[in-house]
C-alpha cells in the first residue's frame, strides 16, 4: 500500500510532501497554469502546475516539466491518477483552504474523452451509465447516509438484545399470496419462489424462542409498477418481537428505532445535507401521530378529496391528504394508520375480537406509506380459517402452519423499504436516485 492521504485529512497535515489518489473531476488548461480538480470518496482538492510550455527561444528546457505539463493538459475527465507533491495552505483557495503543487503524477487508469452523461441526462441515460453517475459528491453522501441509517438501527435492535437473522431468498411456497411472485424453474421436484418478504421466517424465529430478530436483505417483488416507490428487487428492514399485547408495542419500537436512525443522520450528515440536498434532517418528536383508517377517510374527504378505491383504503393521494393534515395539525412527518379492515390485509393479521378490525398499521411519511406493521395471529385453527377466508389452500402452507402447532407467543413485527425512506428524507423525487443499482420491470443492467 502506497502513503495515499484522503482528501478530508489534508486540511488537518502540515505543509509539504503529500500523495493524493482519485479521478478527474475538472481541468482548466491556461497559459502559464494549470490547474486540476481531484476527487477521492472523501472530497476533492485543487491541483495546480505552473505550466511549461515548448520554446524555440529556450536552449535547456526541462523535459519533465514539459512532459508533466503535456500529461496534465490531455488530461480527460474521470481518469483516475495519483499525485505527489507539495501540500500547502492557503485560505484563499475556495476548495477547501489547500491546494497541491504537482511534483509527480502517476496515472492508473485513463478515461475515454467523451464522457457519456452529463448534468442534464435523464434519469434512464444516467442509470445506463451509473458507475459513472455515483461520482458525484451529491450521490457519494447518499450511500453515506444509508450507511449511517442502517448502522443506527442495527446498533438499537443490538444493544436491545435483538438477534440478527439472514432468512432465506428462495421459497418452496409464496409468503404472502400468488401475486407478485418470481418463480425459480431450477429444483427438479417443484418451482421454488424468490421471497416477497421474510415474513414467515421471521414468525418462525418467535416460535424457536429467538423473541426479537431483525432482518436488512434483499426482497423481490414481480409488481409490473413503474411508479417513482415501486422496484422488482428492494432492501427490506423487519423486525419481529414476542411477548406482545397489541400492534402497539411494535409502532413504539418502530417510532423509537426511527427517531434514533435520523438522530444518527443528522448529528453525522446534517450540515452537508443541507448543502447539497437543501433539506434540514428533521428528527421526529415521539409519539408519533395515530389515526384509524376509518377516521383518516373521513379527514381526507372533509378536505375535499374522494378516494376512488372501492376497497376502503387510502390511495397515494389520500395518503398525501392525510399527511398534509398530519403536518397542519400535529408539525409532523410521520403518522400511523391504523385499524385496516380485514378484506385489506394478509391473512396472518391478527383481529380484534370486538370491532374485527386487524391489529395492524400502515406508516406513512411525508405522504408515502414505508411500513406495514401488526400483531400476527398465532392461533393454528384461526390462521387456518383466515387463510381459507383469502382463498388460499391451507395444505399449500403447511410449512407455515406448522410453526404453530407446537406452541407460539403473541408477536408482531413490521417491514419496511429502505429505498423509500431514504428517498422521502433527502426530498429525492424517485427511489431510482437511492438505490445503488436499481431493478425494476425494465431495467436488469448495469
Amino acid at each position: 500500500m502506497s502513503e495515499r492521504v484522503l482528501v478530508n485529512q489534508l486540511k488537518s497535515l502540515p505543509a509539504g510532501p503529500v500523495e493524493v489518489s482519485g479521478w478527474v473531476e475538472t481541468v482548466r488548461d491556461q497559459k502559464k497554469v494549470q490547474f486540476v480538480v481531484l476527487r477521492d470518496e472523501t472530497g476533492a482538492v485543487q491541483l495546480v502546475n505552473p505550466a511549461t510550455r515548448p520554446s524555440e527561444e529556450a536552449v535547456d528546457q526541462d523535459a519533465a516539466a514539459l512532459a508533466l505539463t503535456e500529461t496534465i493538459g490531455a488530461l480527460s475527465t474521470g481518469t483516475f491518477l495519483t499525485v505527489r507533491g507539495e501540500l500547502k495552505h492557503d485560505e484563499r483557495v475556495k476548495l477547501g483552504g489547500v491546494e497541491i503543487k504537482v511534483g509527480e503524477l502517476v496515472i492508473a487508469a485513463a478515461a475515454n474523452p467523451e464522457t457519456p452523461i452529463a448534468a442534464d441526462s435523464s434519469p434512464d441515460k444516467r442509470m445506463d451509465w451509473r458507475f459513472i453517475d455515483l461520482r458525484q459528491r451529491r450521490n457519494n453522501l447518499i450511500f453515506r447516509v444509508q450507511t449511517t441509517l442502517e448502522h443506527a438501527m442495527r446498533t438499537y435492535w443490538v444493544e436491545r438484545d435483538y438477534i440478527e437473522v439472514h432468512s432465506p431468498k428462495l421459497m418452496a411456497s409464496p409468503s404472502e399470496s400468488n401475486a407478485e411472485l418470481f418463480e425459480v424453474p431450477y429444483f427438479e421436484d417443484k418451482t421454488a419462489y424468490l421471497a416477497q418478504s421474510p415474513q414467515f421466517f421471521k414468525q418462525m424465529a418467535q416460535v424457536a424462542g429467538f423473541g426479537k430478530i431483525f432482518e436488512i436483505a434483499p426482497a423481490f417483488r414481480a409488481d409490473p409498477s413503474f411508479t417513482s416507490r415501486h422496484a422488482t428487487e428492494f432492501t427490506s428492514i423487519d423486525a419481529e418481537i414476542s411477548w406482545i399485547d397489541s400492534h402497539e408495542d411494535v409502532a413504539r419500537m418502530q417510532e423509537e428505532l426511527i427517531a434514533t436512525a435520523f438522530q444518527a443522520v443528522a448529528d453525522k450528515h446534517g450540515t452537508e445535507i443541507q448543502e447539497l440536498f437543501g433539506i434540514e434532517v428533521q428528527v421526529p418528536a415521539l409519539p408519533f401521530p395515530r389515526i384509524p383508517l376509518a377516521e383518516a377517510r373521513e379527514i381526507v374527504a372533509a378536505r375535499g378529496y374522494d378516494i376512488p378505491r372501492t376497497d376502503g383504503d387510502l390511495d397515494p393521494e389520500g395518503e398525501r391528504q392525510i399527511a398534509a393534515h398530519v403536518a397542519e395539525t400535529f408539525g409532523h412527518q410521520f403518522v400511523f394508520i391504523t385499524d385496516y379492515h380485514p378484506e385489506i390485509r394478509a391473512f396472518y393479521h391478527m383481529r380484534d375480537e370486538e370491532t374485527g378490525l386487524t391489529k395492524s398499521y400502515d406508516l406513512l411519511f411525508n405522504g408515502v406509506e414505508i411500513t406495514t406493521g401488526a400483531q400476527r395471529e398465532h392461533r393454528v385453527e384461526v390462521l387456518i380459517e383466515q387463510a381459507k377466508e383469502k382463498g388460499l389452500d391451507p395444505e399449500h402452507l403447511d410449512f407455515y402452519l406448522d410453526f404453530f402447532r407446537f406452541g407460539a407467543p403473541p408477536h408482531g413485527g413490521f417491514g419496511m423499504g429502505l429505498a423509500r425512506v431514504l428517498m422521502l428524507m433527502l426530498g429525492e423525487s424517485s427511489i431510482r436516485e437511492v438505490t445503488y443499482l436499481f431493478r425494476g420491470p425494465t431495467r436488469l443492467a448495469p
